[in-house]
């Protein structure tokens, strides 16, 4: 598990009620690491946020993550598990 996954699912399960039920998924696809966050249903509006500022911020700090190891990051948000 990188750098990205770690800190995304740290974020991930202290925003959610049901931290258990987290999972973070990464691949690769055309040299952008694809990082996928699953969180129970009902968790979603958590970790989104109002307005997806919460969103927009595990972004930030996934791409800050990402950068550190010199890698590009997309972060996508999914609902049940993979």
């Amino acid at each position: 598990m990188s750098t990205v996954s770690r800190v995304v699912e740290v974020l991930a399960k202290a925003l959610t009620d049901t931290p258990d039920q987290v999972t973070v998924v990464e691949s690769e696809h055309r040299g952008t690491t694809l990082v996928e966050l699953y969180v129970a249903p009902g968790e979603m509006g958590r970790v989104i946020g109002r307005q997806g500022r919460t969103a927009a911020a595990l972004r930030t700090l996934a791409s800050a993550a990402a950068e550190k190891d010199g890698k590009t990051v997309t972060l996508e948000f999914r609902d049940g598990r993979p």
